[in-house]
């Protein structure tokens, strides 16, 4: 069994494994969403939807295990939604009819292609948009947010009953509701993984998301700072550079190189992001039993 670890954030609760180049899986059940799938979990298997980043097997090639958990778990009556980069999808559904006939099952899904700026609606406030990231491969990051109708502060004065009438006005189509509310979006979580930290430039919104989970794959010299960008994820080096526009209430580190132990990780990242990002910073190592280690 690998070493999973469930981290608290905030409003949602992390559960989850990665390792670079061998599993990234996460689950947000209360978004009800898993972040990759790497590794087929029994819990991850109940998630309606998955966003994933790219195709790469360390993030996609549990799925047929996740799929069929699903089925005997009755959760194939609702295909799986999954999010991914344009041009995924029609790869994706050719290898699980192949599966299916080989399962003797069907294997089913739901696909929604995007591009970075893409949004999709997920449930009452709640938002999905696309995140451009930079791999080999066609990728995405993720970013959850919520989406609100705001009072104008102009109107803020005005006597409830004024605020209702023009509200009805609205409701009939007399006014436009753009010159009541303006919409608001609030960030809430950012997902970038497998990716060169130019991300972080192209996405600012990310900086801002109350929850922010990012790759750190090398962390020293025993892989520097052209080899990570070689292979387009991000080294300890550079993030140092970006930490201090991080404005996230909470910084999740993960998709750790297996070159170094799970104590060496934790020495690294706080003794020289520590000072800047301070309780802030949280990172996904195995759970303390496991810590010499970083599966079993």
């Amino acid at each position: 069994m690998s070493a999973m670890t469930r981290l608290p954030l905030g409003p949602y609760t992390l559960y989850g494994a990665s390792l670079g180049g061998l599993y990234t899986s996460l689950h947000l059940p209360e978004l009800d969403t898993l972040l990759d799938v790497g590794l087929a979990t029994r819990s991850g298997a109940t998630a309606q939807r998955l966003c994933l980043s790219h195709a790469h097997l360390d993030h996609l090639g549990a799925l047929p295990a996740l799929l069929g958990m699903r089925g005997m778990m009755g959760g194939g009556d609702k295909p799986l939604e999954i999010y991914c980069p344009e041009g995924v999808e029609e790869g994706l559904k050719a290898t699980l009819a192949q599966l299916s006939a080989l399962h003797s099952w069907p294997l089913e899904v739901s696909c929604h292609p995007m591009d970075p700026g893409d949004e999709r609606h997920l449930k009452g406030n709640m938002w999905l948009r696309a995140l451009k990231t930079f791999h080999p491969v066609a990728s995405l990051g993720f970013l959850f947010f919520e989406r609100v109708q705001k009072l104008k502060s102009e109107l803020m004065g005005l006597p409830g009953a004024e605020i209702k009438a023009r509200k009805e006005r609205a409701k009939r189509g007399e006014l436009p509701l753009s010159a009541l509310f303006d919409q608001v979006d609030r960030p809430k979580l950012a997902y970038l993984t497998d990716t060169l930290i130019e991300a972080l430039k192209h996405n600012p919104i990310a900086l801002e998301a109350e929850t922010l989970i990012l790759e750190c794959t090398f962390l020293n010299n025993v892989k520097p700072v052209a080899v990570a960008r070689a292979g387009c994820h991000i080294h300890l080096d550079e993030l140092v550079e970006w930490a201090p526009f991080i404005k996230s209430e909470r910084v999740v580190l993960m998709h750790f190189s297996q070159l170094h132990k799970p104590s060496e990780v934790k020495a690294l990242c706080e003794e020289r992001l520590g000072p800047i990002l301070g309780e802030r910073l949280h990172l996904l190592l195995p759970p303390d039993e496991l810590q010499g280690r970083w599966w079993l």
